[in-house]
């Protein structure tokens, strides 16, 4: 992608215009361009208002599904950590069932549902399932079970309430865990394709990633910028947190 952002039109046209226009010929790939040039990218910044709309849309979709994700996830993770309540093993594996479901199984429920409290075609429809996902929570659910047992203990004795526990303790010694979701979650989110093809009628509602096909079949350099531009958040996210991925799947596995 890199090298096709740099790469002239035609040249670009001629590598891949077999593939993607159905031109006779084969397809190849040049190590470097002949002629690099940085046309495609003045074009996307300054001649294509609607990516930096659909850039737009993208954020307003995964940083309230994220911070929902948070907010909802991290207390539900605890109780069932910590908390012995009848039918807990029960309702997390309900959890854990929903969680192994792909999209398509819960399509049409989410669909009626959405339509019913009349979120069709607004933000809400993708953000709100995103919030509610089981998949966090098992994971923060797992990095809080690494907590030990007798820090708890001394909490209680020192007076310590539950909700006391959860913020100065839980929080603290689980954040790998809830860092390791959020990661996940936000990974999701920014790349998902068929929740906002499902609910998204408007197209001035749609994020990047129903984009990106559309000017794939009509300009391959503008496709090959707006790839790059939409990779990189994913990209620094990712190594931003791939220590604390590493340490959520440690700590996952870590007895007393």
């Amino acid at each position: 992608m890199a090298e096709g952002a740099l790469m002239p039109l035609d040249e670009l046209n001629a590598a891949l215009g077999p593939v993607l226009a159905g031109r006779e010929g084969e397809a190849f790939w040049p190590l470097l361009p002949s002629w690099p040039t940085l046309q495609p990218l003045a074009e996307l910044l300054l001649d294509t208002p609607q990516f930096f709309v659909m850039f737009w849309n993208t954020c307003k979709l995964v940083f309230p599904t994220v911070l929902g994700q948070l907010l909802v996830g991290a207390p539900a993770a605890w109780a069932f950590s910590r908390f012995r309540f009848r039918g807990r093993r029960l309702l997390f594996t309900v959890y854990i069932v929903l969680m192994l479901m792909p999209f398509q199984v819960t399509m049409v429920p989410s669909y009626l549902v959405a339509d019913g409290l009349g979120l069709m075609d607004t933000l809400w429809a993708v953000i709100l399932p995103g919030m509610f996902s089981t998949f966090p929570i098992f994971i923060m659910a797992k990095g809080f079970d690494a907590v030990p047992d007798a820090l708890l203990e001394a909490a209680a004795l020192d007076g310590a309430g539950p909700l006391q526990t959860f913020f100065r303790i839980g929080l603290p010694l689980g954040m790998p865990g809830i860092l390791s979701a959020l990661v996940l979650g936000f990974l999701e989110c920014w790349n998902a394709i068929e929740q906002p093809m499902t609910f998204l009628k408007t197209r001035s509602l749609w994020p990047l990633s129903l984009y990106l096909p559309e000017i794939a079949a009509e300009k391959l350099g503008l496709a090959m910028v707006s790839s790059l531009l939409m990779l990189a958040p994913s990209v620094l996210i990712f190594l931003f947190g791939q220590k604390y991925l590493e340490l959520g799947i440690q700590s996952s596995g870590l007895k007393e």
